[in-house]
């Protein structure tokens, strides 16, 4: 089998591209994905020739993969082909089929497809709204008849899976565990303001929660139009940190943290920052960030210090983040969200790369032969090398950067923190928008944690009790 050119770089790029088009954009076509697809050279692509040749022979009768999303993950409009869909097709001839929806009806038409026995067989789950609602009301099956989590291909990514097990089953293919969120900052912005490199301090074991707070009081001048934190996400990013997600999954069932001691230490700190005003007014701004539409305004002019946000912010070509600063010239920079100073655990905020299995999928095995090549692609250095060159020839990505990706992919990898907040319920997601950002609001309407519990845990947990009602706890019980 002779790869054609026309191939992006395997898992690493797609992933990249999932990651973006799986951020709230409501959009229809990959092209919700402002990550570009560049060619590759000959050399990369007799690498990924070879790759291919290595990968088990699987005889599949139903060539045909359905998934349904609200983006295409076939490449369109001149897109280049991922390394693992131009596999997939050329050496098992499998197709994938995309079942058109939109981000705000994706979970209803998935119901009314399963309800009519027309299922598609794919859902991505890189989104970590999928679960555990999805397998509560019966759209997503487990995947265990098809993958096996003890075998050597699988097994790193074992424990990860098991953080969506219940009822006696897997219900997410995970491919690899990735950070959530990273702290962006902007390298001249730092000099100019005469504080130390977070790059430095996260070398020297000194970027934690007393360093991050200092930088962030320091940095802001309100007068000037000078805030330290930025964006959406600043909220959970920092209360994550503290390894304990606000909602999660104890023994099978769903359970809410606000009373927990490492939730209650980190929010009550986020309240005292932001008593010294230091993210971004949004309450003044249609609550938006600076800038309104798109991410990282103020960075480039060093009007912002800090935005923590997912990677897929910069992995982009220099057009597409100059709103963060001149990559090619280095100024864009990032590190892991800072650690408790006082916990000798690394914690990362993180989501999964991964697969749900639809309920009464048509072609469980055809699923099943497309996440095996996805996840030999991603376990594969080679494949995840030609990414890397992308990054540094194509995105302008400094060596620097590279090796901080690589170290906080690892160090997601190693302690995640799973929250499932998005997972569960319409109206617990919907409390939740509320509860974390409660201690960090903007415009002076932030509340003490103690507050924020008062109006918000009774409410959470009555939820949270109607949902696991709906959870069998036998695991014999049919799925």
């Amino acid at each position: 089998m002779k790869l054609s050119k026309r191939i992006l770089a395997g898992v690493f790029a797609l992933t990249t591209a999932l990651s973006v088009a799986a951020c709230g954009k409501d959009s229809s076509s990959a092209e919700s994905s402002s990550i570009p697809i560049h060619e590759l050279n000959e050399d990369q692509v007799s690498k990924i020739d070879k790759f291919a040749e290595t990968l088990p022979e699987v005889n599949l009768s139903n060539k045909t993969v359905k998934w349904l999303s609200h983006y295409n993950i076939n490449p369109t409009n001149g897109q280049n082909k991922s390394a693992d869909i131009y596999i997939f097709e050329e050496k098992y001839g499998g197709k994938l089929e995309w079942v058109q929806s939109t981000w705000d009806t994706r979970y209803d038409d998935l119901a009314k497809l399963v309800m009519a026995k027309n299922s598609p067989d794919m859902f991505p789950a890189d989104d970590m709204d999928t679960f555990p609602m999805g397998a509560i009301r019966g759209m997503f099956q487990p995947v265990d008849d098809y993958i096996d989590f003890d075998a050597d291909i699988w097994k790193n990514t074992k424990d990860a899976a098991d953080a969506f097990y219940f009822n006696g089953g897997h219900y997410v293919a995970v491919i690899n565990v990735q950070p959530n969120y990273a702290c962006i900052y902007n390298t001249a912005c730092i000099e100019e303001a005469a504080l130390d490199d977070p790059a430095e301090l996260f070398a020297e074991g000194k970027w934690n929660w007393n360093t991050f707070e200092e930088m962030c009081i320091d940095f802001t001048d309100a007068d000037n139009e000078k805030y330290a934190l930025d964006g959406y996400w600043y909220g959970n990013a920092i209360s994550e940190t503290c390894g304990v997600p606000l909602i999660g999954l104890k023994d099978g069932k769903i359970v809410q943290n606000l009373s927990d001691p490492a939730i209650e230490n980190i929010q009550n700190r986020m309240y005292e920052l932001q008593k010294n005003g230091v993210v971004f007014p949004r309450s003044e701004n249609d609550w938006k960030p600076r800038g309104g539409d798109g991410n990282g305004f103020g960075l480039a002019t060093k009007q912002t210090l800090f935005y923590p946000m997912g990677l897929w912010g910069i992995e982009a070509d220099p057009e597409n983040t100059k709103n963060y600063g001149n990559v090619a010239d280095g100024e864009i920079m990032f590190v892991p969200m800072p650690t408790n100073p006082d916990d000798d655990t690394y914690y990362v905020s993180a989501r999964v790369h991964g697969f749900n299995l639809c309920k009464g999928a048509p072609n469980p095995e055809g699923f099943a032969a497309y996440v095996m090549v996805q996840k030999y692609c991603a376990e594969s250095e080679e494949i995840n090398q030609i990414g890397y060159d992308q990054l540094r020839d194509n995105y302008k990505w400094t060596d620097d950067m590279i090796e901080m990706r690589k170290t906080l992919y690892k160090m997601a990898a190693e302690h995640p923190v799973f929250d499932f907040q998005n997972g569960v319920s319409p109206d617990i997601k919907t409390t939740m928008q509320d509860v974390s950002q409660a201690s960090m609001i903007s415009g002076g309407n932030q509340i003490t944690w103690t507050e924020c519990r008062e109006t918000y845990e009774k409410g959470l947990q009555y939820y949270i009790d109607k949902e696991n009602k709906n959870i069998v706890t036998d695991p014999t019980a049919e799925s």
